[in-house]
C-alpha cells in the first residue's frame, strides 16, 4: 500500500510538471535568425518584470561584411558613436516593461534595433503557438514591425 501511494505522488507530480503555464522567459531565435535572445526576469527590478539579452549570434559579419567570430561582434551600427565598440554578446535589447492584460504578455517596453543602431517602444506576446510576437514601433503610433521569434529552449 505504501508503494502505491507513493507511486500516485510521483505520478502526479510528473503531470504537474507537463501541465505548467508556458512563459515568455527562455532564449528564443529572432526572426532574421541571426541571433538568440535569453529572455529572463531583469537583474535590476527598475527595467521592469523582464529583459532581453543577446546570448549567441549566428555568422556575424564585421562593418566590412566579413566573417567574424561571434564574441568580437561589436554593436558598429548604433547610434552613439561611444557604443559602437561594445560586444553585441551581453547586450540588454529588451526592457522597461509592464505586464500586458493577458498572461505572458508585456507592453510599453523597448527594443534596441542592432541592425540600425536604434531603439523603438516595444510589446512582446506569447502566442497560442509558442512562438513569440515582438512589435516594434515608433512612439506611440501603430506605424511598426511584427517579428515572430522561435523557441530555443
Amino acid at each position: 500500500m505504501r508503494w502505491l501511494v507513493i507511486a500516485i505522488a510521483a505520478l502526479s507530480s510528473i503531470g504537474s510538471a507537463h501541465a505548467q503555464t508556458p512563459s515568455v522567459m527562455g532564449v528564443w531565435l529572432s526572426a532574421s535568425k541571426v541571433a538568440e535572445i535569453e529572455i529572463a526576469p531583469c537583474a535590476d527590478a527598475a527595467r521592469g518584470p523582464i529583459c532581453g539579452t543577446v546570448v549567441k549570434l549566428h555568422d556575424p559579419k564585421g562593418p566590412d561584411g566579413n566573417p567574424i567570430a561571434p564574441e568580437l561582434a561589436t554593436d558598429a551600427n548604433n547610434v552613439e558613436p561611444g557604443l559602437r565598440s561594445r560586444k553585441v554578446i551581453g547586450i540588454m535589447l529588451l526592457y522597461d516593461f509592464k505586464p500586458g492584460a493577458t498572461p505572458n504578455s508585456y507592453v510599453e517596453g523597448t527594443i534596441y534595433n542592432g541592425e540600425n543602431g536604434k531603439t523603438y517602444r516595444a510589446n512582446v506576446s506569447l502566442e497560442a503557438d509558442g512562438t513569440l510576437k515582438v512589435r516594434g514601433y515608433i512612439g506611440r503610433s501603430f506605424m511598426g514591425e511584427t517579428q515572430i521569434w522561435t523557441r530555443v529552449r
